[in-house]
Protein backbone atom coordinates (compact mmCIF):
# COMPACT_ATOMS: atom_id res chain seq x y z
CA UNK A 1 0.00 0.00 0.00
CA UNK A 2 1.31 3.44 -0.89
CA UNK A 3 2.16 5.88 1.83
CA UNK A 4 -0.31 8.77 2.11
CA UNK A 5 0.64 12.35 1.58
CA UNK A 6 1.64 14.23 4.68
CA UNK A 7 -1.02 15.87 6.78
CA UNK A 8 -2.98 18.62 5.06
CA UNK A 9 -1.30 21.99 5.31
CA UNK A 10 -3.67 24.62 6.69
CA UNK A 11 -4.00 27.69 4.51
CA UNK A 12 -5.16 31.10 5.78
CA UNK A 13 -8.80 30.48 4.87
CA UNK A 14 -8.94 27.37 7.08
CA UNK A 15 -7.08 28.84 10.07
CA UNK A 16 -10.20 30.53 11.45
CA UNK A 17 -12.05 27.24 11.94
CA UNK A 18 -8.88 25.61 13.26
CA UNK A 19 -8.38 28.19 15.99
CA UNK A 20 -11.96 28.94 16.94
CA UNK A 21 -14.16 26.10 15.66
CA UNK A 22 -16.92 26.34 13.10
CA UNK A 23 -19.64 28.82 13.91
CA UNK A 24 -18.19 29.91 17.26
CA UNK A 25 -16.17 33.08 16.80
CA UNK A 26 -14.29 34.67 13.95
CA UNK A 27 -11.48 37.15 13.50
CA UNK A 28 -12.42 39.96 11.08
CA UNK A 29 -10.25 39.24 8.04
CA UNK A 30 -9.13 41.74 5.46
CA UNK A 31 -9.14 41.21 1.69
CA UNK A 32 -5.40 40.55 1.90
CA UNK A 33 -5.67 37.90 4.62
CA UNK A 34 -4.28 35.10 2.44
CA UNK A 35 -0.97 36.96 2.16
CA UNK A 36 -0.83 38.83 5.46
CA UNK A 37 -2.67 38.95 8.76
CA UNK A 38 -2.04 40.59 12.14
CA UNK A 39 -4.04 40.70 15.36
CA UNK A 40 -3.59 41.52 19.04
CA UNK A 41 -3.29 38.42 21.21
CA UNK A 42 -5.35 39.97 24.00
CA UNK A 43 -8.28 40.34 21.58
CA UNK A 44 -8.53 36.61 20.91
CA UNK A 45 -6.89 34.86 23.90
CA UNK A 46 -10.14 34.28 25.77
CA UNK A 47 -11.72 32.38 22.87
CA UNK A 48 -8.78 30.06 22.26
CA UNK A 49 -8.74 26.59 23.82
CA UNK A 50 -5.33 25.09 24.52
CA UNK A 51 -3.61 22.90 23.64
CA UNK A 52 -4.00 23.39 19.89
CA UNK A 53 -3.22 20.06 18.16
CA UNK A 54 -0.23 19.46 15.88
CA UNK A 55 -0.60 21.10 12.48
CA UNK A 56 1.23 22.69 9.58
CA UNK A 57 0.49 26.02 7.88
CA UNK A 58 1.18 27.23 4.36
CA UNK A 59 2.31 30.59 5.77
CA UNK A 60 5.08 31.83 8.04
CA UNK A 61 3.89 32.97 11.43
CA UNK A 62 5.26 34.71 14.48
CA UNK A 63 4.16 35.64 17.96
CA UNK A 64 5.61 38.54 19.93
CA UNK A 65 4.63 38.69 23.59
CA UNK A 66 4.52 41.98 25.45
CA UNK A 67 3.10 40.25 28.52
CA UNK A 68 2.51 36.72 29.78
CA UNK A 69 3.90 33.33 28.80
CA UNK A 70 3.37 30.72 26.11
CA UNK A 71 4.58 27.20 25.26
CA UNK A 72 4.78 26.08 21.65
CA UNK A 73 6.59 23.34 19.76
CA UNK A 74 8.64 23.46 16.59
CA UNK A 75 9.03 19.94 15.32
CA UNK A 76 9.95 17.71 18.27
CA UNK A 77 11.32 20.56 20.39
CA UNK A 78 9.17 22.51 22.83
CA UNK A 79 9.87 26.12 23.74
CA UNK A 80 8.68 28.46 26.46
CA UNK A 81 8.70 32.17 25.64
CA UNK A 82 7.73 35.21 27.66
CA UNK A 83 7.51 39.01 27.60
CA UNK A 84 9.62 40.71 24.91
CA UNK A 85 10.34 37.45 23.10
CA UNK A 86 9.46 36.34 19.58
CA UNK A 87 8.54 32.84 18.47
CA UNK A 88 9.09 32.31 14.72
CA UNK A 89 7.70 29.41 12.69
CA UNK A 90 8.53 28.76 9.03
CA UNK A 91 5.88 27.65 6.57
CA UNK A 92 5.16 23.90 6.47
CA UNK A 93 6.86 23.23 9.82
CA UNK A 94 4.88 20.95 12.13
CA UNK A 95 3.91 22.65 15.37
CA UNK A 96 1.56 22.44 18.31
CA UNK A 97 0.61 25.20 20.71
CA UNK A 98 0.47 23.81 24.22
CA UNK A 99 -0.25 26.79 26.42
CA UNK A 100 -0.76 30.54 26.62
CA UNK A 101 -1.29 32.32 29.93
CA UNK A 102 -4.60 34.09 30.42
CA UNK A 103 -2.83 37.43 30.83
CA UNK A 104 -0.94 37.09 27.53
CA UNK A 105 -0.68 40.21 25.38
CA UNK A 106 1.19 40.99 22.19
CA UNK A 107 0.89 40.29 18.49
CA UNK A 108 0.23 37.34 16.20
CA UNK A 109 1.22 37.74 12.58
CA UNK A 110 1.31 35.47 9.54
CA UNK A 111 2.55 36.14 6.03
CA UNK A 112 3.03 34.33 2.74
CA UNK A 113 6.40 34.74 1.04
CA UNK A 114 4.51 35.68 -2.14
CA UNK A 115 4.17 39.11 -0.58
CA UNK A 116 7.83 39.75 -1.39
CA UNK A 117 7.75 38.59 -5.02
CA UNK A 118 6.12 41.80 -6.23
CA UNK A 119 9.13 43.56 -4.70
CA UNK A 120 11.45 41.41 -6.86
CA UNK A 121 12.73 39.75 -3.67
CA UNK A 122 11.96 36.10 -4.40
CA UNK A 123 14.46 34.55 -1.98
CA UNK A 124 14.79 37.27 0.63
CA UNK A 125 13.77 35.07 3.58
CA UNK A 126 16.99 33.07 3.31
CA UNK A 127 18.71 36.16 4.74
CA UNK A 128 16.97 35.59 8.10
CA UNK A 129 18.40 32.42 9.67
CA UNK A 130 15.88 32.37 12.54
CA UNK A 131 13.25 31.41 9.92
CA UNK A 132 15.09 28.19 9.04
CA UNK A 133 13.53 24.83 9.88
CA UNK A 134 16.38 23.93 12.22
CA UNK A 135 16.97 27.31 13.89
CA UNK A 136 16.15 28.33 17.44
CA UNK A 137 12.73 30.06 17.04
CA UNK A 138 13.09 32.27 20.13
CA UNK A 139 14.52 35.78 19.84
CA UNK A 140 14.68 38.11 22.86
CA UNK A 141 14.30 41.82 22.15
CA UNK A 142 16.43 44.09 24.37
CA UNK A 143 14.97 47.22 25.95
CA UNK A 144 16.58 49.79 23.58
CA UNK A 145 14.67 48.56 20.52
CA UNK A 146 11.41 47.34 22.07
CA UNK A 147 9.62 50.57 21.19
CA UNK A 148 10.92 50.34 17.62
CA UNK A 149 9.48 46.83 17.30
CA UNK A 150 6.13 47.95 18.73
CA UNK A 151 5.92 50.89 16.30
CA UNK A 152 6.44 48.53 13.36
CA UNK A 153 3.65 46.26 14.59
CA UNK A 154 1.35 49.24 15.06
CA UNK A 155 2.05 50.43 11.51
CA UNK A 156 1.34 46.93 10.17
CA UNK A 157 -1.95 46.98 12.09
CA UNK A 158 -2.88 50.25 10.40
CA UNK A 159 -2.09 48.88 6.95
CA UNK A 160 -4.07 45.71 7.63
CA UNK A 161 -7.09 47.73 8.77
CA UNK A 162 -7.03 49.68 5.51
CA UNK A 163 -7.51 46.37 3.69
CA UNK A 164 -6.21 47.67 0.38
CA UNK A 165 -4.37 45.35 -1.97
CA UNK A 166 -2.35 48.25 -3.30
CA UNK A 167 -0.83 48.60 0.18
CA UNK A 168 0.70 45.11 0.06
CA UNK A 169 4.03 46.41 -1.22
CA UNK A 170 4.20 48.70 1.79
CA UNK A 171 3.32 45.77 4.08
CA UNK A 172 6.16 43.80 2.51
CA UNK A 173 8.64 46.58 3.19
CA UNK A 174 7.54 46.94 6.82
CA UNK A 175 7.82 43.16 7.28
CA UNK A 176 11.38 43.32 5.98
CA UNK A 177 12.17 46.13 8.39
CA UNK A 178 10.78 44.04 11.25
CA UNK A 179 12.77 40.95 10.25
CA UNK A 180 15.93 43.01 9.75
CA UNK A 181 15.62 44.62 13.19
CA UNK A 182 15.20 41.16 14.73
CA UNK A 183 18.10 39.77 12.72
CA UNK A 184 20.46 42.33 14.21
CA UNK A 185 19.99 40.90 17.69
CA UNK A 186 18.95 37.29 17.01
CA UNK A 187 20.99 34.61 18.73
CA UNK A 188 21.27 31.80 16.20
CA UNK A 189 22.33 28.40 17.47
CA UNK A 190 25.29 27.45 15.34
CA UNK A 191 26.20 23.78 15.11
CA UNK A 192 29.87 24.67 15.59
CA UNK A 193 29.03 25.50 19.19
CA UNK A 194 27.51 22.08 19.86
CA UNK A 195 29.22 18.83 20.71
CA UNK A 196 29.07 15.90 18.33
CA UNK A 197 26.20 14.19 20.19
CA UNK A 198 24.05 17.32 20.05
CA UNK A 199 24.78 17.77 16.34
CA UNK A 200 23.80 14.17 15.59
CA UNK A 201 20.61 14.49 17.64
CA UNK A 202 19.72 17.71 15.86
CA UNK A 203 20.25 16.07 12.45
CA UNK A 204 18.21 13.02 13.50
CA UNK A 205 15.25 15.21 14.49
CA UNK A 206 15.39 17.00 11.14
CA UNK A 207 15.42 13.67 9.27
CA UNK A 208 12.42 12.46 11.27
CA UNK A 209 10.44 15.49 10.10
CA UNK A 210 11.41 14.81 6.49
CA UNK A 211 11.08 11.02 6.28
CA UNK A 212 8.76 9.69 9.00
CA UNK A 213 6.14 8.75 6.40
CA UNK A 214 8.63 6.56 4.55
CA UNK A 215 10.99 5.32 7.28
CA UNK A 216 9.94 3.95 10.65
CA UNK A 217 13.06 2.10 11.77
CA UNK A 218 15.91 3.69 13.72
CA UNK A 219 18.38 1.71 11.62
CA UNK A 220 17.15 3.48 8.46
CA UNK A 221 17.95 6.87 9.99
CA UNK A 222 21.31 5.62 11.23
CA UNK A 223 22.12 4.68 7.64
CA UNK A 224 21.16 8.16 6.43
CA UNK A 225 23.46 9.64 9.09
CA UNK A 226 26.30 7.19 8.29
CA UNK A 227 26.49 5.87 11.86
CA UNK A 228 25.48 2.66 13.57
CA UNK A 229 22.10 2.46 15.25
CA UNK A 230 23.86 1.81 18.56
CA UNK A 231 26.01 4.95 18.23
CA UNK A 232 22.97 7.03 17.24
CA UNK A 233 21.05 5.79 20.27
CA UNK A 234 23.94 6.53 22.66
CA UNK A 235 24.30 10.09 21.37
CA UNK A 236 20.58 10.79 21.59
CA UNK A 237 20.39 9.32 25.07
CA UNK A 238 23.28 11.52 26.16
CA UNK A 239 21.66 14.66 24.72
CA UNK A 240 17.97 14.15 25.50
CA UNK A 241 17.81 11.32 28.04
CA UNK A 242 15.52 9.61 25.53
CA UNK A 243 16.20 6.83 23.06
CA UNK A 244 16.19 7.20 19.30
CA UNK A 245 13.04 5.06 19.27
CA UNK A 246 11.39 7.43 21.76
CA UNK A 247 11.92 10.37 19.41
CA UNK A 248 10.71 8.35 16.43
CA UNK A 249 7.58 7.39 18.36
CA UNK A 250 6.98 11.01 19.37
CA UNK A 251 7.18 12.06 15.73
CA UNK A 252 4.72 9.32 14.74
CA UNK A 253 2.34 10.46 17.47
CA UNK A 254 2.49 14.08 16.28
CA UNK A 255 1.77 13.04 12.71
CA UNK A 256 -0.94 10.63 13.87
CA UNK A 257 -2.69 13.39 15.80
CA UNK A 258 -2.64 15.61 12.73
CA UNK A 259 -3.88 12.86 10.43
CA UNK A 260 -6.69 12.01 12.84
CA UNK A 261 -7.81 15.66 13.02
CA UNK A 262 -7.36 16.82 9.44
CA UNK A 263 -7.35 13.91 7.00
CA UNK A 264 -10.38 12.05 5.69
CA UNK A 265 -8.66 8.67 6.06
CA UNK A 266 -10.27 6.12 8.39
CA UNK A 267 -8.28 5.16 11.47
CA UNK A 268 -7.51 1.73 10.01
CA UNK A 269 -5.74 3.30 7.01
CA UNK A 270 -3.82 5.75 9.18
CA UNK A 271 -2.66 2.82 11.31
CA UNK A 272 -1.34 0.87 8.33
CA UNK A 273 -0.03 3.69 6.14
CA UNK A 274 1.58 5.87 8.77
CA UNK A 275 2.65 3.45 11.48
CA UNK A 276 2.55 0.11 9.60
CA UNK A 277 0.43 -1.37 12.39
CA UNK A 278 -2.87 -3.16 12.73
CA UNK A 279 -5.67 -0.91 14.00
CA UNK A 280 -5.62 -2.62 17.41
CA UNK A 281 -1.85 -2.25 17.80
CA UNK A 282 -2.04 1.35 16.64
CA UNK A 283 -4.76 2.05 19.22
CA UNK A 284 -2.57 0.62 22.01
CA UNK A 285 0.47 2.57 20.76
CA UNK A 286 -1.49 5.83 20.55
CA UNK A 287 -3.13 5.39 23.95
CA UNK A 288 0.21 4.62 25.62
CA UNK A 289 1.47 8.07 24.59
CA UNK A 290 -1.69 10.16 24.78
CA UNK A 291 -3.92 8.47 27.35
CA UNK A 292 -6.77 8.13 24.86
CA UNK A 293 -7.66 5.99 21.86
CA UNK A 294 -7.41 7.35 18.31
CA UNK A 295 -11.22 7.49 18.12
CA UNK A 296 -11.45 9.43 21.39
CA UNK A 297 -8.83 11.90 20.17
CA UNK A 298 -10.56 12.31 16.83
CA UNK A 299 -13.89 13.31 18.42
Amino acid sequence: MNKPDKIPVLNPTSLDDFHFGQGKWHVPFSDTHSLFHINRIEMIRDVLTFPLPPHRKSVYDLIFLTKGKSIRSKGLSQYTFVENQFFFLPANQITSHEYMSEDAEGFFLHFDDDIFRSLSLNHVLKDYPFLDFSANPIVTIPSPIQNTILRIFERLEELYAESKKQELNLVGYYLLVLLTEVNKIAVIEKSTNKNSSAILTHNYKNLLMQHVYQKQKVSEYADLLSVTANHLNKCIKKTTNKTAQDLLNEMLIMESKSMLKYSSLPISEIAVNLCNQTPSNFARFFKAYTGMTPKEYQC
